[in-house]
């Protein structure tokens, strides 16, 4: 189809979490036009979703550092992770850091720095760690934003890019009330998040579908790792499911009844993993029969800084105290996969870029901890810079005609709320902790009886790549098998 359109811009960033708004103030500043999209509030997505307690950023803790923080992410990602993506990441964060601080973010600095708490998950040494105040970033990049003359479209969502002759000229946006318009540009960044949304239980905002990788799969562009999606252990309070600190894990009891040891080394990550033998604590939690309820009862007198902080978020969060007996679950989180991106955030097709959940390849199997942020700091900026730079040289469609690949498929906002839960059930039901061939066959079967929506493609896309990845005999990934493409 083709639609007239008089919205136009240099770039449009789609997405306003850390990233997106990252890639806007970097575009702007790169003296492009710019406009904001995102399919809530602005700063929405994960970076800004209240059930989990805090944004925490790590990087080296000095130039040495660097090659052994590079070195941990591959040996943690099992193989999957790009060693240049790492490189650029790992490189980029002390400055995005700087970056932010010199516009008036405020950056939390630890005092017992030296706990073991402070050590990242799935990592085996201290690294520098800051904490990122949503409330500050919330201040500073509406100021950035403002300043810098960069137009908003909130409740405005992505259904469609638009190409001509093999590069981007704009994308096709629907508002809130159903309402499709385009806009013409010759820069598109997508970072509109990861792909915990599509599950019924999801510890992050509802707009993270994964409906962004799905549009952008059907333009030619590839998914890669999106198979290793982050289950966090969640619990279930009057106020809502809120995040359970991994720290815990240590000094807690379970109704379950749980190895002290397990319990141990469980403490030291957060999500789900099925490298470690710790891996039994989630599984017997998964598969109990009944519901799991957890209490934080041993926690010595002086707790450990890092628990302490997250003891008086929880309280306020939740209004329990932390010593309460609450059910626990597997809720859905992050994404450690995406659209696979070149280091410069650019995609295949020219004009589009992507960062934040929405891209991947800097990640494998596992992430360490703080680095979902980083990412979000380090690309966002770089895809900014680069959309700016690619949309300088470019021009738009005469009479601002946007030509839009053809879509038979309702929009997301738009879908029967019934098929999104369907969408959900199906994801809970086989692809939380405990996957195997034959559940995922299922909800794979599953999913292609329901009608086409861009949800129903993120998901099989996800079903897809983790049936590739999951042995046979149980719910382990197989870490030795190559990055999945599809």
């Amino acid at each position: 189809m083709r639609l007239d359109s008089a919205m136009r811009c240099d770039v449009l960033v789609v997405g306003s979490g850390i990233a997106g708004c990252m890639a806007a103030i970097a575009a702007a500043e790169g003296g492009a036009r710019v406009r904001l999209a995102s399919a809530g509030p602005v700063f929405s997505g994960s970076s800004f979703f209240e059930g989990t307690w805090g944004l925490g950023c790590i990087a080296p803790a000095g130039e040495d550092d660097a090659d052994d923080l590079v070195g941990t992410i591959l040996e943690v990602g099992c193989g999957a992770a790009d060693e240049t993506l790492a490189r650029t990441l790992v490189a980029g964060i002390g400055p995005a850091l700087d970056d932010i601080g010199r516009r008036g973010v405020r950056l939390r600095m630890p005092d017992a720095s030296a706990e073991r708490e402070y050590i990242p998950c799935f990592d085996h040494t201290h690294r520098m760690w800051r904490g990122l105040e949503r409330a500050s970033l919330k201040e500073v990049f509406s100021r950035e934003l403002e300043r810098l003359g960069v137009g908003l479209l909130p409740q405005c969502t992505l259904s469609d890019l638009a190409e001509d002759d093999g590069h981007i000229v704009g994308a096709v946006l629907r508002s809130r009330d159903g309402e499709a318009f385009g806009v013409s540009c010759p820069a598109v960044v997508l970072a509109a998040g990861g792909m915990g949304g599509l599950y019924g239980h999801h510890l992050t905002r509802d707009d993270c579908l994964g409906t962004a990788q799905a549009i952008a799969c059907a333009h030619g562009e590839k998914l890669v790792n999106i198979e290793f999606l982050q289950i966090m252990p969640t619990v279930m309070t009057p106020a809502g499911p809120v995040v359970f600190n991994e720290k815990c894990f240590r000094f807690s009891t379970f109704s379950t009844g749980m190895d002290a040891d397990l319990l141990d080394e469980r403490s030291t990550y957060g999500p789900f993993t099925s490298r470690l033998a710790s891996c039994a604590v989630d599984l017997a939690i998964a598969r109990s029969e009944e519901p799991v309820y957890v209490r934080v009862d041993r926690l010595p007198d002086q707790a450990p800084e890092f628990i302490a902080t997250y003891r008086s978020w929880y309280e306020r969060a939740t209004g329990l105290p932390i010593e309460a007996p609450v059910e626990i679950r597997h809720f859905a989180h992050a994404s450690n996969g995406g659209i696979a991106i070149a280091p410069d955030a650019s995609c295949r097709l020219p004009g589009l870029f992507a960062c934040g959940e929405c891209a991947g390849g800097m990640h494998g199997a596992d992430r360490l901890g703080g680095l979902a942020s980083a990412s979000a700091l380090v690309f966002g900026r770089i895809a900014g810079a680069g959309a700016a730079a690619y949309s300088s040289g470019q021009h738009f469609l005469p009479g601002g005609q946007v030509c839009c690949h053809e879509i038979d498929a309702p929009d997301f906002v738009t879908a029967d709320l019934s098929l999104r839960q369907e969408i959900g059930k199906i994801l809970d039901g086989h692809a939380l902790v405990v996957r195997t061939e034959q559940g995922l066959a299922e909800a794979e079967a599953r999913l292609l009886e329901l009608a086409p929506c861009p949800q129903r493609a993120s998901a099989l896309a996800l079903v897809s790549a983790m049936r590739e990845r999951t042995e046979s005999r149980g719910s382990h990934f197989r870490a030795d098998a190559p990055p999945v493409c599809s």
